[in-house]
């Protein structure tokens, strides 16, 4: 299977092909700076890793996306240049969570020769909060235990099991938040790798998750970018234990 992958979802770029010779799996990755760098690099790069595989567009059997959640504005560049590739080769496109891509370089690091596996995905989400999904590995296929969330990192605490025994918690928001986020649970730092897309993709394939170009969307969980002023001006006034001043009136 001849793939393209690619994630922009956080503020590192990964970019990754595959392909079969002589019956084995060829891999070439790119890594580079993702935010607003990766809407200017991300289609030459992916351009130069097809060349050195010896594969042009239309070879491939489907290009591969983070699909969100994370950065709008990534997830807007990676959706957008995967529409642009795809319709244009006339190739498949396959949105793959970004989570369960966290999810998978877990296991993929930490359980690689099989076996159960259960972790729960977070990512960065800004604005005090985390995306977080909780996966099952039953050693052949991912299932997800539950919807995808954002919220404060402390509301994850309330789930089960209360010790974390027998869960690994990865993802990118150790550093951010420190023990506000699951305290006390085996941890492993994980972004959602170009590489673990490609690992996940024959499976969403063969479910059926391949789209066309035209029908390929971001998922976001989060349905606003950034807190108004009014939004952070109360935050401010709670924390600091002020009364909150009364909006200005309107303009004329």
């Amino acid at each position: 299977m001849k793939l393209l992958a690619f994630d922009t979802s956080t503020e590192h770029l990964s970019i990754a092909v595959s392909w079969l010779l002589d019956g084995r799996v060829q891999v070439r990755t790119h890594d580079g700076p993702g935010g607003a760098m990766a809407s200017s690099t991300l289609i030459p790069a992916a351009l130069a890793l097809l060349a050195q595989a010896g594969l042009t567009l239309r070879e491939l059997d489907a290009i591969v996306f983070g699909a969100g959640p994370g950065s709008f504005t990534g997830l807007r560049t990676a959706c957008a240049v995967a529409q642009g590739l795809g319709y244009g080769a006339g190739v498949p496109l396959l949105p793959v969570d970004t989570l369960l891509a966290v999810a998978e370089e877990a296991r993929h690091a930490l359980a690689p020769a099989g076996g159960a596996f259960q972790v729960v995905a977070v990512l960065d989400a800004r604005m005090d909060e985390v995306y977080a999904a909780r996966y099952v590995w039953d050693g052949a296929l991912w299932s997800p235990s539950g919807d995808g969330t954002v919220g404060k990192p402390e509301a994850l605490s309330g789930g089960e099991p209360v010790d974390g025994a027998g869960w690994v918690v990865a993802g990118n928001a150790f550093e951010a938040y420190g023990e506000r986020l699951l305290s006390g649970w085996r941890r492993f730092p994980a972004l959602p790798a170009a590489t673990a897309l490609l690992r996940l993709a024959p499976a969403l394939l063969a479910a059926g998750q391949g789209v066309a170009a035209q029908h390929a969307l971001p998922r976001y969980i989060r349905d606003k970018v950034a807190k108004t002023t009014e939004e952070r001006a109360s935050e401010k006034a709670a924390a600091l234990g002020t009364p909150i001043p009364p909006a200005p009136p309107p303009c004329a």
